[in-house]
């Protein structure tokens, strides 16, 4: 089982700005998104303080967010990635495979990442992180560089929400939408 410890708060501040744009969303009833706790077993508690100390990991877990946009279930998983290549093995199979079985349901998944470096958030569609995880498992590049990403899914910060991704998620909806009127989709 994982050890959960100092690094349980890596990505603290990008879910906490997270859960502030969820909640303007729901205030203004675009979104409902949810953030899906990791449940975890203490095994050291700091009774003077009641903290926990250190724990494990009970199960698996999904992504970071599940939800309806307009009426379209939505999951994500939330990243931070300090340089220009993003290692693949941030991102766990079992995620990859319960994002794959979302969107087979009609539902969007998809990767929020924090290039900290550039001091930017990014929305990777499924569709191409599954691109990434394919070239990865025939023998490819374990990663992903910045440069190999389309600068259309860079997320614009705007409108007084601090990541505001439901654009990004509007434009892969109409994506989807014209592929499947052009056929391209089953």
């Amino acid at each position: 089982m994982p050890l959960w410890n100092s690094r349980g708060l890596r990505g603290s501040s990008l879910e906490e700005l997270i859960n502030i744009t969820n909640t303007k969303y729901r205030e203004k009833k675009l979104a409902l998104m949810q953030k899906i706790p990791t449940p975890i077993t203490p095994t050291s508690i700091d009774k003077e303080k009641r903290h926990i100390t250190l724990a494990y990991f009970e199960e698996k877990s999904t992504v970071d967010y599940i939800g309806v946009v307009q009426g379209i279930p939505v999951c994500f998983d939330a990243k931070e990635c300090a340089v220009d290549t993003f290692a693949l093995q941030n991102v766990h199979e079992h995620q990859v495979n319960f994002m794959r079985d979302f969107e087979e349901q009609g539902g969007i998944a998809f990767l929020l990442i924090y290039y900290s470096k550039r001091n930017l958030y990014y929305y990777l569609p499924f569709k191409r992180l599954s691109e990434f995880w394919s070239r990865a498992r025939n023998g490819g590049r374990k990663s992903f560089r910045f440069d190999e990403l389309d600068r259309g899914s860079i997320i614009q910060c705007n409108n007084n929400v601090l990541i505001h991704y439901l654009e990004n998620v509007a434009k892969d909806m109409a994506s989807r939408e014209d592929q499947e009127t052009k056929g391209l989709l089953h």
